[in-house]
């Protein structure tokens, strides 16, 4: 690896006009590649998992799947409705829905209970995921009924206008969380570097290996399809590693310069930092990448899109600092060369350079660690288990369409449409598939079912039984008087599928019968997931430990490793439950609390925390090693290695606060909990576990944090200890 990351960096610092030219043709192909074959976007099937997904099948294989719907709310704008106005306004209406080649059919009008409100509902052609697209017509036909009409209020909302509008919002909120996170990332860099030049090295490398993963993820799309959260994913950890990664390496480079006093020209600079931190970078990287692959296993569409996105960016990020930024740093050094000597030629002392000797502060925090190292490690477990605590309340449940932001207008209309017909608020679809000889059967059992149910108060009603053309697949929609994220929704699914199902079509001999519908849909997905958390998490372990084991021929340390990374993110997941789940932070950080977690959030976070850690595990311990290697004590270098580990490590996880903190400000709920958890993750992991539980878990093991293999042989090149216990590596 050491010898890779060196010849890399030899031949960039070499040839650096070739490496950044390299580099920019390899962004734009990537661009351009992306932009030409376009994003293959997933479809209904990709989200189809449990029983509701069995059902979504059946459905579709007759032909009889719900089609998109929007409704159209036709309302006075002041006073009682003018029932004959309003009634010309749907047939008009009706009429303009009908010749568009994106409707599918038009309803009656339906007047509420309250006789306010009129109701028409629309059908559209294709799938549900392509409805969003098609949407823009109807409104446009909505529009232009009600300017005709001063006197009436015409509002549209159904799941097609919802979804235009959430990914509106999100586009909308990737901006905002751009214009909060460039600006900060550039000061922190500013004052970590104390230059614009060197500042704008790691957020420009950063930004160029973002645009590069996008045009990549577009062609990986064909491959697994996108669910519409790759940008998303790409822009929050590309910048957040892309930063890390470069402020490793500059950091390094910056510190063998100061240490060689002008020895050392900008091409040996570099490789001593390729040799140092460019292995620790490549190493970090394969983890990250190897971490989240096990997302994949979850056999989840989104979560898929989200290892996609997240895999590419880091992997693009890891060819930036082998490639681009070695060409840089020397253009750089030779340009402060020439500054020195035209500083000299005028008489000039020269600048001072930077030193990094652990400052009083690192010094102040590690010691606690180094003086106590069994009553720090107690106190910070104990810290960290306490957090932990809120995690028994953990309620987790998809995140339904109740929980969308209502700065979308289409939301607002939805919450009118719930108001005037809470009848028709949530729809149960029954989907039985039997032989074409039992069609009799089936109908006369849907049938029952719709009876029974009409006497039972959780149901408002069901529609007429359709069978498909072929006889074999019957369907019969069931209405609910309650919104979909409700305890009484979620129990009339349960006494369909337990009791009502059972006892009628499930007499049947031979049928399949299952339910479908939003509810059933939120109830299906976690439930799927806890079944394939086990395996995700089981892999995630095992890829921790062996990938630390290998890192650092350390079982030991493989161990503490993963035991760490579980503990931090249980602690960040109880921060979440006890900020979210609660109403206290709403006002704080503009939310409106469901009582739960988002459902793909935890195990999200475990998988990208335990990657992300690995560029701290890796970077602190690598010095760590390096000490040793040198000469020293495990005591000696873990002190000196943590110290001098510790502004680099604790700058990257600002800049990675940031970016992931601009997430809070977002619209999406389940964005918001994913960038407070990771940001809370990120500061605990840096803060806590890198400065005060490793060094006291490794003080306290002693010459036993590198069993079985011991210290280890010298690498060679490495020579033995110098006055600050760190090695010179051979560059000649």
């Amino acid at each position: 690896m050491r010898t890779f990351t060196v010849r890399m960096a030899r031949w960039s610092a070499r040839h650096p006009w070739r490496a950044v030219l390299g580099w920019l043709v390899f962004v734009v192909l990537c661009l351009g590649t992306g932009s030409a074959v376009g994003t293959h976007s997933a479809t209904t099937a990709d989200y189809r998992v449990g029983e509701a997904g069995r059902a979504e099948a059946m459905a579709a294989e007759g032909h009889l799947q719900p089609r998109p719907t929007e409704q159209v709310l036709i309302s006075a704008r002041s006073g009682p409705l003018d029932r004959p106005t309003a009634e010309a306004a749907a047939e008009d209406l009706a009429a303009r829905m009908a010749r568009l080649p994106e409707v599918a059919g038009v309803a009656d009008p339906l007047l509420s209970k309250d006789r306010r409100t009129l109701m028409v509902e629309v059908a559209l052609n294709g799938e549900e995921r392509e409805a969003k697209d098609k949407v823009d017509a109807l409104l446009a036909q909505t529009e232009a009924v009600g300017k005709a009409r001063p006197a009436l209020l015409l509002r549209e909302t159904g799941s097609p206008s919802i979804s235009k509008g959430v990914d509106q919002q999100r586009g909308e909120d990737l901006a905002l969380s751009e214009e909060i996170t460039l600006p900060v990332t550039l000061v922190t860099l500013l004052l970590v570097f104390g230059s614009v030049t060197m500042a704008a090295v790691p957020l420009l490398l950063a930004l160029s290996s973002i645009a590069a993963a996008v045009g990549l993820s577009m062609v990986a799309s064909h491959l697994s399809p996108d669910a519409g959260v790759g940008t998303n994913v790409i822009l929050m950890i590309g910048l957040a590693v892309g930063v890390d990664y470069t402020l490793f390496y500059l950091k390094r480079e910056r510190e063998e310069r100061a240490r060689s006093n002008g020895r050392l020209g900008p091409e040996a600079l570099v490789e001593l930092a390729a040799a140092t931190s460019g292995r620790a970078v490549v190493v970090s990287g394969i983890a990250v990448a190897v971490s989240t692959a096990t997302l994949y296993l979850a056999s989840d569409v989104i979560f898929s899109s989200l290892a996609t996105g997240t895999i590419i960016v880091v992997l693009v990020a890891v060819a930036s600092s082998l490639t681009a930024l070695p060409a840089l740093l020397v253009k750089l050094g030779h340009r402060n060369e020439r500054a020195a000597q035209r500083r000299a030629a005028r008489g000039k002392p020269p600048r001072r350079t930077h030193r990094d000797s652990g400052g009083r502060l690192w010094a102040a925090l590690l010691r606690p660690a180094s003086r106590h190292p069994l009553a720090t490690l107690c106190v910070s477990l104990l810290g960290l288990l306490a957090l932990v605590i809120p995690l028994s309340g953990l309620k987790i449940t998809e995140m339904s369409r109740d929980t969308h932001s209502r700065d979308i207008p289409a939301m607002r209309v939805y919450d009118r449409l719930n108001e005037a017909f809470p009848e028709r608020r949530v729809t149960h679809q029954v989907v039985v598939r039997a032989d074409a000889a039992r069609s009799g059967q089936v109908v006369a059992a849907l049938h029952e079912l719709a009876r029974r149910t009409g006497a039972d108060p959780l149901f408002s009603g069901a529609s007429r039984v359709r069978t498909s053309a072929d006889h074999r697949i019957g369907v019969l929609e069931l209405k609910v008087p309650y919104l979909g994220n409700s305890p009484q929704a979620f129990q009339s699914l349960d006494r369909l599928r337990e009791h009502y199902l059972p006892a009628t079509v499930g007499r049947v001999a031979g049928a399949q019968a299952a339910v479908s519908g939003d509810v059933a849909r939120y109830a299906d997905y976690p439930e799927h997931q806890n079944r394939e958390l086990p395996v995700v998490l089981g892999a995630l372990l095992l890829v921790t430990f062996a990938m630390t084991t290998y890192a650092f021929r350390s079982v030991a340390l493989g161990v503490i490793g993963v035991v760490l990374n579980l503990l931090s993110a249980a602690a960040a997941l109880g921060l979440l439950v006890l900020v979210f789940q609660g109403s206290w932070a709403e006002k704080l950080l503009d939310f409106h609390s469901t009582g739960s977690i988002g459902s793909r959030v935890p195990l999200f976070l475990f998988v990208i925390l335990f990657g992300l850690s690995m560029d701290y595990q890796v970077f602190v311990v690598s010095r760590i090693r390096e000490a040793v290697l040198a000469g020293a004590s495990t005591a000696e270098a873990v002190l000196s290695g943590v110290r001098r580990s510790a502004s680099v490590v604790t700058s990257a996880a600002v800049v990675m606060t940031t970016v992931f903190v601009s997430f809070v400000f977002l619209h999406i709920i389940e964005m918001k909990q994913i960038g407070f958890v990771l940001a809370a993750a990120v500061l605990l992991d840096a803060f806590v576990v890198r400065i005060l539980v490793l060094p006291s878990a490794m003080l306290l093991l002693g010459e036993g944090s590198w069993w079985p293999g011991g210290r280890g042989r010298r690498p060679a090149g490495v020579s033995g200890r110098t006055r600050d216990e760190r090695p010179v590596v051979d560059v000649r």
